[in-house]
């Protein structure tokens, strides 16, 4: 099967099932069902050609995931308010690149949640991406914190927790499946303090622990990265999938969001 790469998609059901997106302009999608593909030997043979997810245009290098360089600093796709979401204004109704899309995604119901994904992490994402973004994160326990009416107010709250909780995800660790061992309940009664009096009353209190079992045979007790700018044709055994990354039997991994709008063949 041929195509540019997008990010894996997935759904929950005992364990997190993924699908792998290859998109062609001239012929049919594809969407590779991966976890059939436990233990099995696959091959991924990059082309060398990399197509903007934006435009579709041939572009010699990649920006953010997968754009062109006038797409990532155009397309509200990369919006600064993405990576901070304190800087959403939209419920000002100020966008920062385009209106329709701004209310569209960052004027709704978003969520502040603490997960581990190695070490424990605080973060924002929409009402809609749930569980999605823990997923794609590699989270194995999420917790609910808090629900606000716009984006801006949930990058408030996670700017008044991250002082003294990290919002980064150690990647090495999660693939390694190193996880703190301490109850994201007792995290959150601590954290909550430092919340800004305005921004209390989008605090919950549910006692629910999100749990996320990824289809992984072994996890590697060291991890190499891979880059298909380096390694163009990789033949290796998939022992797993977590968060968007692949794990190989020889301990690499490859990170397929990384790699969006690269052109390979996959075979299997």
């Amino acid at each position: 099967m041929v195509g540019n790469i997008r990010k894996m998609t997935s759904y929950v059901d005992d364990e997190v099932i993924y699908n792998l997106p290859l998109f062609n302009i001239i012929k049919s999608n594809h969407q590779i069902q991966l976890n059939q593909l436990l233990g099995s030997t696959i091959r991924i043979s990059y082309s060398g050609i990399i197509n903007c997810v934006v435009t579709g245009k041939k572009i010699k290098k990649a920006y953010g995931e997968g754009m062109s360089y006038d797409a990532f600093r155009s397309s509200p796709l990369a919006v600064e308010s993405i990576i901070r979401p304190e800087l959403s204004k939209i419920h000002e109704g100020i966008a920062l690149r385009d209106y329709d899309w701004e209310m569209k995604h960052h004027m709704q119901p978003h969520i502040v949640y603490l997960s581990k994904t190695a070490g424990n992490k605080v973060g924002v994402t929409r009402n809609t991406q749930i569980p999605t973004r823990w997923i794609d994160q590699g989270a194995s326990e999420a917790l609910i914190i808090a629900i606000t009416p716009y984006r801006q107010a949930a990058g408030l709250i996670e700017i008044s927790l991250k002082k003294h909780i990290s919002d980064k995800t150690n990647w090495r660790k999660m693939l390694k499946n190193e996880l703190n061992k301490e109850s994201l309940l007792k995290i959150r009664d601590e954290l909550i303090l430092n919340v800004d009096k305005e921004l209390k009353q989008y605090l919950v209190f549910d006692q629910t622990i999100h749990k996320i079992n990824f289809p992984v045979i072994k996890y590697p007790s060291k991890v190499k990265s891979l880059s298909l700018d380096n390694n163009p044709y990789i033949e290796e055994k998939l022992i797993g999938i977590k968060g968007q990354y692949l794990i190989f039997e020889n301990e690499t991994v490859l990170n397929i969001r990384r790699h969006a709008g690269y052109l390979i063949e996959f075979t299997y």
